[in-house]
């Protein structure tokens, strides 16, 4: 078969050398209620015409974000973005190898990863930033990780506004390293709780801002605290167009910055994939991981771009790799770097007050809604609030208003005991028609 070329001997050969009995030896480590014995409930072949027409008919039994009023973000988030950037990435001096392990014939690569490097730089105040991550999730325990590196400390303590998945993509990998995860109970207004808990063991404390209820802090004396016990400040960043509107992280004392920067340049598409960003102070640029590039010269005096710093296994011995990036969203980068080109500083500015313009209607017109509490005192784009009964339920019954009313906080952390709490985001692209459409909903579902 085309896509099964291995024989049984050579499948025998291969167990053999790894010194494995068989191929359910490989899964030992997955539970054994999380291993399916049957096949899959799917036909093993059919026509091409029965293919698209079943695959048709499950593509439409999914809501398009912009077919209707939409609330949804909780670290993804709904953007317009310009036709131009989907033009540009398509021009033939991007369309070059993937991933630079040739630089000398990979120059637009290196090239758009320099700028991407520099706009990130730019946005979190830091000193040097490189390209790139995976995502926000994984650039958050790659952070961790870096600062285990940076201080030869084994304990984090994650704040509990930082979003769930974040927290939880992070103790998964530092489970691994061997680190100590202190995360903390999830709050709206985390500050005081993360400095109490910093202590002389500390390696780094992780918060985010905006965090994950939507609170903007100035974490500057997280900061402060932090750096007296001798530990490294990461702050988070879910939603990159705040960039335009708030403090960045280095004015705020922050060691190193990870943020997600799905929301320039880049759609929702179905949660991935997206792009991480990635920068810190230049101390500690040896323990990076990914890989810098860099701007020169050639023997001619011509510019040129390379790999100024590649920390990852691929370019050197494993024992002295900082990490095994590898893809590097090279194509949601250069989408991120266009679009932000195409705003420029002003232009990103304007964006982030109308998002934030969008938000102050969208509380305004929810603290009308009786039973709705506003959890939220300080915000960008993005509130928590308190809804009479379970918020799941809630929004299943907008959902029948054709209305999609948020992200119950439930449903990214089903543990925290949160269950009335729903997070509703606004960006450029919500109207106040929509807002409207929110309020009756909501009024329609909570007086049942």
């Amino acid at each position: 078969m085309r896509y099964l070329p291995l024989t049984p001997s050579d499948r025998a050969e291969m167990l053999g050398v790894i010194g494995a009995p068989d191929i359910d030896a490989l899964f030992a480590d997955v539970p054994e209620a999380a291993r399916k014995k049957d096949l899959f409930d799917l036909a093993l072949h059919a026509g091409e015409l029965e293919v698209e027409r079943e695959l048709s008919a499950l593509s439409a039994m999914n809501r398009p974000a912009g077919a209707g009023p939409f609330f949804c973000g909780a670290g993804a988030y709904r953007h317009h973005v310009p036709a131009t950037v989907d033009h540009i990435i398509q021009r033939s001096e991007f369309l070059t190898s993937y991933t630079p392990y040739q630089p000398e014939i990979a120059q637009g690569t290196l090239q758009v990863l320099f700028e991407f490097q520099t706009q990130v730089a730019a946005l979190t105040g830091l000193d040097v930033a490189n390209a790139s991550m995976y995502d926000g999730s994984t650039a958050t325990a790659e952070a961790v990780m870096m600062a285990k590196r940076v201080t030869r400390r084994e304990k984090a303590i994650l704040s509990g506004g930082l979003h769930p998945h974040y927290a939880a993509t992070t103790q998964t990998i530092a489970h691994a390293e061997g680190m100590q995860i202190d995360r903390l109970a999830a709050a709206v207004d985390a500050e005081a709780a993360v400095i109490d808990a910093i202590d002389g063991d500390t390696a780094c404390v992780v918060v985010q801002t905006p965090n994950v209820f939507g609170v903007v802090t100035d974490v500057s004396r997280i900061a402060e605290a932090a750096h007296a016990k001798g530990a490294l400040l990461i702050v988070v960043t879910t939603e990159a167009v705040s960039y335009g509107l708030l403090k960045s992280p280095g004015a705020m004392g922050a060691d190193i910055a990870v943020a997600e920067g799905q929301s320039i340049g880049n759609g929702l598409n179905f949660g991935g994939p997206y792009v991480g960003l990635f920068a810190a102070r230049e101390k500690l640029v040896r323990q990076m991981p990914g890989r810098l590039c860099g701007e020169t010269v050639d023997a001619e005096g011509r510019r040129g771009y390379v790999l100024t710093l590649s920390t990852r296994e691929q370019h050197i011995r494993r024992e002295k790799a900082t990490s095994n990036i590898c893809t590097n969203s090279g194509l949601c980068a250069l989408a991120f770097t266009i679009h932000l080109s195409l705003l420029g500083e002003v232009g990103l500015k304007q964006l982030a007050a109308l998002n934030h313009s969008r938000a102050r209607e969208l509380k305004q017109a929810l603290s009308g809604v009786k039973g709705v509490e506003i959890l939220t005192p300080r915000f960008f784009n993005e509130i928590a609030v308190r809804v009479p009964g379970d918020a799941a339920a809630l929004v299943e019954a907008c959902l029948a208003e054709g209305v999609v009313a948020g992200v119950p906080f439930s449903r990214i952390d089903p543990h925290a005991g949160l269950d009335d709490v729903l997070l509703l985001a606004a960006t450029e692209t919500t109207t106040s028609d929509d807002i409207s459409a929110l309020v009756g909903a909501l009024n329609a579902k909570i007086a049942r």
